[in-house]
């Protein structure tokens, strides 16, 4: 035993001998394994409620098919109320998750004691003057920030408006979301109102609609103070894309920051879009990828399907459910390009979900209708009835869409009788507005205030789970993501 001991003493002595020993001969360098980028990418549809993800599945795959937010692996539902309101608008939900902090109505990335003041009325008749005043709340960190703090490359994209509340929320700190001339100087480096938390070169990526706000308001923009933020950008030596041309013509290899706002206010509704005009939100995505990649640290990307909301409002459901396929396009690709480099997404972290809910329904005990297509208008038809076919009517006689609204702008005055000739080629149309069981004016069909779906993928994924509020996804991504 005690020989046994001495010699494997020997052994390590000599082994040490040897090591030393060749540690004499070698080139004295130390390498040094490079850490992998970590890489956040959120995806939130605006307005993306449980009900309209449903209705999406069956309008694109029918009722047995999986959308591909359907097969992410962890799954949780998140609670959206905020600190003012049963039922929560865009600014504050899209904040608790870039912040952690419970915030009143309208408020953009705030202190909870922060009040949202509307705004006044400019020269040009354009409410876009700041009254929030002094001494109104703080700013509050976001996820975005705290990436740029750790030297990481960030980004925003989306169909709405880049300075629209969801947007916004990520890169800008204000007591009220219509004030967009303001958020949109927050993006511009060096520049009057810029966000000094996004470091001395501003965000890498920035793709969306809404140039209004960065346009002097004598060449057709809301600019009351003659600013030209796009040519402000482009001194900052940001590549700029007016179009869908230019943006197909951007080289990421060659591209260190990327500015495109395609158009004047939101971007067109997914049916609507020209492609010759429009980028879609999944090229958009995929681009804004690229030119993140080039940090090797890593990068946080957030990426909204911003009209999804829009389109429920209006209670157009082809629209909604249309864009929140272009949603989920975005998802796939953004998936597919994040395994080229990162196979397990062992440090990518990918999130999905929605801000908030919105009163769409399903009607009746409808027969399944498979997948939207040419003579099926499937999700978007009339009820009828699941074992004999035949149409479905109410007490009235007249026949009702599966899909319809808790409110909004169609509600009947009156007995319904009138509409007994109701038929399918009139409910899948592209424009029209689904049966509200409370009037409101039109386009103002509220949220609701139902949980919403979180999936996740990759990276610290499996942290999402439950039951959660809006403001504990905050420290579950800046933990998964090392933020």
């Amino acid at each position: 035993m005690t020989r046994r001991k001495i010699s494997v003493a020997g052994c390590s002595v000599a082994i040490t001998l040897m090591l030393a020993a060749c540690g004499s001969d070698a080139k004295k360098e130390e390498v040094v394994a490079e850490a992998p980028p970590k890489n956040v990418i959120f995806f939130l549809g605006d307005g993306m409620g449980l009900t309209t993800m449903t209705a999406a599945r069956i309008y694109s795959v029918g009722e047995d098919g999986a959308l591909t937010m359907d097969t992410l692996p962890e799954t949780a539902f998140v609670k959206t109320f905020s600190n003012d309101a049963q039922v929560t608008d865009s600014a504050p939900s899209m904040a608790a998750y870039m912040t952690g902090v419970k915030m009143n109505n309208e408020v953009i990335s705030m202190s909870a004691n922060t009040v949202a003041i509307d705004p006044g009325v400019d020269a040009n008749g354009n409410k876009l003057v700041n009254k929030c005043g002094t001494g109104n709340g703080s700013p509050a960190t976001t996820l975005l920030e705290l990436a740029k703090a750790k030297g990481f490359a960030a980004g925003v994209v989306s169909t709405a408006r880049v300075t629209h509340a969801t947007p916004a929320a990520t890169y800008s700190h204000i007591c009220h979301r219509d004030l967009e001339n303001d958020i949109a100087a927050a993006l511009v480096p060096g520049g009057t109102g810029y966000n000094s938390a996004l470091g001395t070169t501003g965000l890498e990526v920035v793709l969306g609609g809404g140039a209004q706000f960065f346009t002097p308001f004598k060449s057709g923009g809301k600019r009351s103070d003659d600013r030209d933020l796009v040519a402000e950008l482009k001194a900052k030596s940001y590549t700029v894309a007016n179009n869908a041309t230019d943006f197909k013509a951007v080289d990421a290899a060659k591209t260190d920051r990327l500015f495109g706002v395609f158009t004047s206010s939101h971007m067109s509704y997914d049916l609507d879009r020209d492609a010759a005009k429009e980028p879609s939100l999944a090229e958009m995505t995929t681009k804004a990828m690229d030119v993140l990649a080039k940090n090797k640290k890593g990068y946080f990307l957030m990426v909204e399907g911003g009209r999804i909301d829009h389109a429920l409002h209006e209670t157009t459901a082809k629209k909604a459910l249309q864009d929140t396929v272009a949603f989920d396009n975005a998802i796939k690709a953004a998936i597919e390009k994040a395994k080229l480099t990162d196979p397990t997404l062992a440090n990518t972290l990918i999130v999905v979900t929605a801000d908030h809910d919105h009163t769409l329904v399903l009607n009746g005990y409808a027969k399944r209708t498979g997948k939207t297509a040419a003579g099926n208008p499937g999700v978007l038809g009339v009820v009828k009835n699941y074992v004999t076919g035949a149409v479905e009517k109410d007490l009235d006689g007249a026949p009702y869409s599966i899909i319809g609204f808790g409110n909004g702008e169609n509600r009947t005055q009156s007995s319904r009788a009138a509409m007994a000739s109701l038929d399918e080629t009139v409910t899948s149309a592209n424009t029209y507005h689904q049966e509200a069981v409370i009037r409101t004016a039109a386009g103002n069909e509220t949220h609701g205030g139902t949980d919403v779906f979180l999936g996740a993928i990759g990276k610290g994924s499996e942290t999402f789970l439950g039951t959660i509020d809006n403001t504990k996804v905050f420290g579950l991504v800046k933990t998964a993501g090392g933020l």
